[in-house]
């Protein structure tokens, strides 16, 4: 079954972007995923197909109004489809690689790619969109956030990566950051490579391993040891 993507976007030659090459590109073009980009646009008000307006109660930047993106997603969302309607929003909650599983692993996503200062609070509401972000930072759109999103779950659809352990075996599968590699040449600018990954000792490679891991996560991201 392919993994069925819908965008509402502003913009929507902005994809596929990057996602059409290397190993997204590759799984696009052989048809394991779809990415549909919709322009929201098409849905405006008027001559100028207006899609935005100013904020109830005052304020800077214009909000992306309800009855315009609402009409965007009917039209493109058929009822009853079982994908989850995604918001890229800097306020929604942390993506994380367990939910990108999640969604790796179901029919696909429909992602809203808001713009200016937000999008009307009531078609959230009224549309059961899923708040998501990528970060603890403001982006001038959703699309590089869905793009993020997107490279995150195609990645782990079956047969795109070359090696299933590649995707168990990373930063965040299992609450540690990602241990360090190394490659030829042995010696590189008096640096050298650990000698318990050269003597054949799976064990005490898979321990080294466990252990760099574990101190790693420690310095850099304690957060995610905590129960």
């Amino acid at each position: 079954m392919t993994f069925a993507t819908t965008i509402l976007t502003l913009y929507p030659d902005m994809f596929p972007g990057p996602l059409g090459m290397s190993l997204s590109g590759d799984a696009l073009a052989r048809g394991v995923w779809s990415l549909t980009a919709k322009n929201i646009r098409d849905h405006g008000l008027g001559r100028h197909r207006t899609v935005d307006d100013t904020p109830a109660g005052g304020g800077p930047g214009m909000v992306l109004r309800c009855d315009v993106l609402s009409q965007a997603i009917d039209a493109n969302v058929p009822e009853g489809d079982p994908r989850p309607k995604l918001l890229m929003t800097p306020r929604g909650k942390p993506l994380r690689q367990d939910r990108v599983r999640e969604l790796a692993a179901g029919p696909g996503v429909v992602i809203v790619c808001g713009r200016f200062e937000g999008v009307d609070e009531r078609v959230i509401e009224g549309r059961g969109l899923e708040e998501v972000s990528i970060g603890d930072y403001v982006l001038s759109g959703g699309e590089m956030a869905a793009f993020v999103l997107l490279d995150a779950c195609v990645r782990l659809l079956p047969g795109v990566m070359g090696k299933e352990a590649s995707g168990t075996e990373e930063s965040f599968e299992s609450n540690r950051l990602e241990y360090p590699h190394y490659t030829r040449p042995r010696e590189w600018e008096g640096r050298t490579i650990p000698e318990v990954l050269l003597n054949g000792n799976h064990a005490a490679i898979d321990r080294w391993r466990r252990e760099e891991s574990e101190r790693i996560t420690r310095e850099r991201r304690p957060d995610l040891l905590e129960p």
